[in-house]
């Protein structure tokens, strides 16, 4: 064990290098940007070094199209004997930049233990962790049994749908038997799952008339007002009162929650250097989408029923209320077994690199776990990396070297004790 943990020791400068080459490359979804790019120099990286890479591209899934393909990558090292079959999955796709950077989102700067920029968390520091792990285990046991994949995909931030879902719908889990997603969970904790999610889109109807003779028309904005009434007076207390054994973080997230993501009602809004007024309608739509995220313990089912029982007492008292729902996106809640092997061998490892015992988490959020439960039938799966979660999607993201060098060390004493029994 000493052996593996001090050639990733020697790797630290190629682990700095590695995570700074893949956050120069902006990776942005939407739309997909520098998808092929970032393919491209993870298989130069690893076909020199004699991994067996497959480029996929997820044609026909959302997103893709040929002025932005989706592209994937799956590099394989095949062992000298037959064994179990690792898999190592990280996105390689990151959100908008946004504002209140102080440095350079894609200048990869190092600032003593920190790399800087988009998706340095969130979780390109991960990938590269996982790389320099695979890559030290491969040069320390040359002969090992089984085999190890290492996937870079696209498109998790916006569902995984061109990504890890595409790849699983190919069955290319099938083989697999151990699954590690190196999300940014900290390096002394496994995350087993996440809660479910239901996003859907309700629009209540209204008649459009003059703004000055409103009383001729419907107002589709004050049917919608009464939704967020009712909602602020019967659901969120509902939802606040529902709690999970699972060990979701943080605490606020054992309960159900609801947000709502957006709202628009009336005319469709002029760009931003339109100098005119709007015209004087009543509005006759308004529409919310909800994001729902729901427990173990509930059933997807009954969640949709609360709120059209909801719907339902606002159209009583209002004698015009008119409503549509549309189901936009829903995951089922998803969490592995403390027992299974994956798990325990990484808890092991944990103990050895960090002299404490592993913590056991759930994501508040989904993660591309979903599509590797649901459609890859395979349970034997956690997410485990370096990094901060609260740091995700924020200015000035960042990843602490450290902590990359600690995650890369457990992901290769995983790898040692499942592919060589030592």
């Amino acid at each position: 064990m000493s052996r593996l943990k001090d050639a990733i020791d020697d790797r630290r400068d190629q682990l700095i290098a590695l995570t700074q080459d893949l956050i120069r490359i902006p990776t942005l979804n939407p739309p997909g940007r520098h998808y092929r790019d970032i393919c491209d120099y993870l298989e130069a990286r690893m076909s020199r070094q004699g991994w067996r890479c497959e480029m996929i591209r997820a044609h026909g899934a959302p997103g893709d199209c040929e002025e932005f393909p989706h592209w994937n990558i799956v590099a394989r090292r095949q062992g000298a004997k037959p064994g179990d079959f690792v898999h190592f999955n990280s996105h390689h796709d990151v959100v908008e930049i946004g504002h209140g950077w102080s440095r350079d989102p894609f200048g990869a700067e190092l600032d003593g233990d920190r790399i800087y920029g988009r998706g340095a968390c969130d979780m390109k520091g991960g990938l590269a962790a996982s790389i320099i792990a695979a890559e030290a285990f491969v040069a320390t046991h040359p002969d090992h049994a089984g085999s190890v994949e290492i996937s870079a995909t696209a498109d998790e931030e916006s569902g995984g749908y061109g990504g890890v879902a595409h790849l699983a719908e190919l069955g290319a889990f099938a083989h697999v038997d151990h699954v590690i997603i190196p999300e940014p969970l900290h390096k002394d904790r496994i995350c087993l799952g996440h809660r479910g999610v239901w996003w859907a889109e309700i629009e209540t109807q209204g008649r459009i008339a003059h703004g000055s003779m409103p009383f001729l028309g419907d107002c589709a904005v004050r049917h919608m007002g009464a939704v967020l009434e009712e909602m602020e007076a019967a659901l969120w207390p509902l939802l606040a009162g529902k709690h999970t054994e699972m060990p979701v973080i943080p605490e606020g997230a054992r309960s159900s929650t609801l947000n709502i993501n957006s709202i628009h009602g009336g005319a469709v809004e002029q760009a931003a250097d339109y100098t005119g007024l709007p015209a004087p309608c009543v509005p006759d739509r308004c529409r919310i989408v909800i994001d729902r995220r729901f427990l173990i313990e509930e059933d997807l089912a009954e969640v949709k029923a609360e709120i059209a029982a909801l719907m339902e007492r606002v159209k009583a008292q209002r004698p015009s209320f008119r409503y549509e729902i549309r189901d936009l996106f829903e995951v089922i809640p998803s969490m592995t077994d403390k027992g299974a092997p994956v798990v325990r061998t990484t808890a092991a490892a944990i103990q050895d690199v960090l002299g404490r015992e592993a913590g056991y988490v759930v994501s508040p959020g989904t993660y591309d776990q979903k599509h590797i439960d649901r459609i890859g039938k395979l349970k034997n799966c956690i997410a485990y990396g370096p990094g901060v979660l609260d740091l995700a999607h924020q200015p000035d993201e960042w990843i602490g070297v450290q902590d990359m060098s600690d995650s890369a060390k457990v992901m290769a004493l995983v790898l040692e004790e499942l592919l060589t029994g030592s």
